[in-house]
């Protein structure tokens, strides 16, 4: 009978073992395909940009090109729960400064009020309505030169990051 127990003993240990082992292997990771929701704090050049704490997580699918490439290709493997400082290049961002993004517009065709100086952001307007920001890059005696590019082109993002869910 003693030897009975032992041997039962034993199986409920090795039971108990597996339980714990095919649960930490049963943990999330997020792959290509899974419905991930995350927080995360954006900042460049230490200054912070945009955060999600306020407004609730972030969803996407992994893997459909849906938020920035250099930050999706970073976060295959992580689990539920994780933190992490991803760092973007510009490339993986919003991308290297176009040196073709740059136009020199006549002042005439600016608001008369507008206190034109080197750095001012102003709203840009596309062929079809749509407004984007731009920036004065230079002032000359009758035209500005613009810089059409995103203003955060040619910068790193940091990005720090918490996975919440994995599905």
């Amino acid at each position: 009978m003693k030897y009975f127990k032992v041997i039962l003993s034993g199986i409920l240990f090795f039971l108990a073992i597996s339980q714990i082992s095919h649960a930490a292997t049963n943990e999330k990771v997020i792959t290509k395909g899974s419905k991930v929701k995350f927080d995360y704090v954006l900042t460049v050049e230490g200054h912070q940009i945009e955060s999600t704490k306020d407004k609730g997580p972030l969803e996407f699918v992994q893997g459909e090109g849906k938020i920035f490439l250099g930050l999706e290709n970073q976060m295959y493997g992580l689990k539920t729960g994780e933190k992490k400082m991803i760092k973007v290049a510009p490339e993986g961002g919003y991308g290297t400064i176009n040196p073709e993004a740059f136009d020199e517009v006549d002042k005439s065709r600016l608001p008369k009020d507008l206190e034109l100086k080197e750095g001012l952001r102003i709203r840009g307007q596309g062929p079809g309505g749509e407004n984007f920001p731009v920036v004065i890059k230079e002032v000359r005696e009758k035209t500005v030169v613009i810089d059409f590019n995103h203003p955060l082109a040619g910068k790193e993002l940091i990005f720090d990051i918490e996975v919440i869910s994995i599905d």
